[in-house]
């Protein structure tokens, strides 16, 4: 695995990127040259190669048969908030790599499958990716539910998976050989959810609304399992379905127990309904949300009552946050990048998970040189240190998350946009 392996100083000591992830980190700085003549990725469809191949203009075309990455992202249904994004991002990706050179001097094409939100829809797509398309490794999924789904075949398979998704049983519960995650697990973000909670707002009563899927449920056991540990007693507990358009009576019962926050764990439309409904009911104490809703979608859904929301994020969602001269390099360039292919559009958090889970199998497979699944397994493994807009990423094979807490930000939702609540 560590054939041309290149290290370079950075937050830990050495940082081992790959020469695919340097080609490709010197090309992102270079961003808005290569990205002029990007046409976007528009259009639907339940399957596309989201970057167009490999044509590019950098005079390093890669050459051969095309290394072929699968994707299983939510563009339509509930999680489409997360999972368009990812697909844009997908898109830049593909493009930026083959302007690269690609990976192994091969193009890379991104095959991208919509599994519509459905874990059962997941599961056909990850059979066509792995028996049709011979994807070499899958990054699945937008949501929870769908990436837990797909989990089960990749182990079954022995194919590399890379998650998009937070739930801690991803990446802590087996089998776990062979898929990693790129954000921050539930535990990470509950723990600096309550951390805020404590020493910020110095609350001691807390009350939970949590969506019933895997998402949801699994915060919820975070919770419970963490709160004591920060002097927090929770007095009472909610839970509500995806698609639920009436959180009042469980909010009403949640009033009845006075907290001193209200946690909403969960994706959207939930949350946003649950401010919606806070305010209908007079209920006045804070709300500190979940990473799950950190996106413009539920700022738009919201409206007004998004206002002074806190949730626990990535720094992608203020960039100025970054002080790493490395990882602000690759965040800036990723912006920049995304910015340019989709007519000013800033990336959110969710795209952020997208371009996290490619460069790392991208730099993976470089540092293996070859696309065999247990050298890509591997190679994943011996990761550390690698930037990304959420952090460092730090694998073993013990350690399949790679992030830890102290990665992530407390976010405040001030006019409409994000600012840092610390």
């Amino acid at each position: 695995m560590a054939d041309g392996r290149s290290s370079s100083k950075g937050r830990g000591g050495s940082i081992h990127w790959g020469r695919g992830i340097l080609l490709l980190l010197s090309m992102i700085l270079a961003i808005t040259v290569l990205m002029v003549a990007v046409a976007g990725c528009g259009g639907e469809s339940t399957t596309t190669t989201v970057g167009g191949g490999a044509d590019t203009g950098s005079g390093t075309n890669p050459t051969g048969d095309p290394v072929v990455i699968g994707a299983i992202v939510s563009a339509t249904g509930p999680n489409s908030p997360l999972g368009e994004p990812e697909r844009k991002a997908l898109g830049v990706m593909e493009k930026e790599i083959n302007a690269a050179g690609g990976v192994l001097g091969r193009p890379v094409v991104i095959v991208v499958e919509d599994d519509k939100s459905d874990p059962k829809e997941a599961v056909t797509a990850a059979n066509r990716l792995i028996q049709q398309e011979k994807a070499v490794a899958i990054i699945a999924a937008s949501g929870s539910p769908s990436t837990l789904a797909v989990k089960e075949i990749t182990a079954q398979q022995g194919l590399p998976q890379v998650s998009m998704a937070a739930s801690s049983a991803i990446t802590d519960q087996a089998p776990t050989e062979w898929i990693w995650s790129t954000p921050h697990k539930n535990e990470l973000a509950v723990a600096r959810a309550l951390t805020y909670i404590s020493e910020v707002l110095q609350a001691k009563k807390i009350a939970v609304l949590h969506d019933e899927n895997a998402f949801g449920s699994d915060g919820m056991k975070e919770i419970e399992k963490s709160a004591g540990n920060f002097g927090l007693e929770i007095v009472a507990a909610e839970s509500y379905k995806t698609n639920d358009t009436d959180l009042t009576a469980q909010l009403t019962k949640i009033k009845g127990n006075g907290p001193d926050v209200i946690m909403v764990w969960g994706t959207n439309p939930g949350p946003a309904l649950a401010a919606k409904n806070m305010k209908q009911l007079g209920i006045g104490v804070p709300y500190v949300g979940s990473h799950g809703i950190a996106n413009k979608t539920f700022i738009d859904l919201a409206g007004d009552v998004a206002e002074g929301v806190v949730f626990p994020a990535g720094r992608l969602l203020v960039p100025s946050s970054i002080t790493d001269p490395g990882q602000k390099a690759v965040t800036d360039g990723f912006i920049a990048a995304y910015q340019a292919a989709n007519k000013g559009e800033s990336p959110n958090t969710f795209a952020g998970y997208a371009f996290e889970s490619v460069s790392l199998l991208v730099a993976a497979i470089d540092r293996a040189g070859s696309t065999e699944p247990a050298a890509i397994r591997d190679a994943l493994d011996a990761t550390q240190n690698f930037p990304g807009p959420d952090g460092f990423y730090n694998y073993s094979p013990t350690n399949h998350s790679g992030l830890v807490a102290e990665d992530m930000i407390m976010v405040r939702i001030e006019n409409g946009t994000w600012v840092l609540a610390d």
